[in-house]
């Protein structure tokens, strides 16, 4: 899977329910773009959101 990914595709490679991928696009919470109606992601660019997550979780558990 490289490259850019649909909704479906994103929710398997985070291993959430797809309800939550749109739920995530609705309240701007995941990187993603659109052509026309379809909704798209980059993997290198979820890659990248997942390492943020990470972090930004570890700076909060550190206090």
């Amino acid at each position: 899977m490289q490259g850019q990914m649909t909704a479906k595709q994103t929710a398997e490679y985070l291993g959430v329910h797809l309800d939550t991928i749109y739920r995530m696009v609705r309240r701007k919470e995941i990187p993603h773009y659109k052509i026309r109606t379809r909704i798209f992601f980059s993997q290198s660019t979820i890659d990248e959101w997942i390492k943020d997550q990470q972090q930004q979780n570890q700076s909060v558990s550190s206090f």
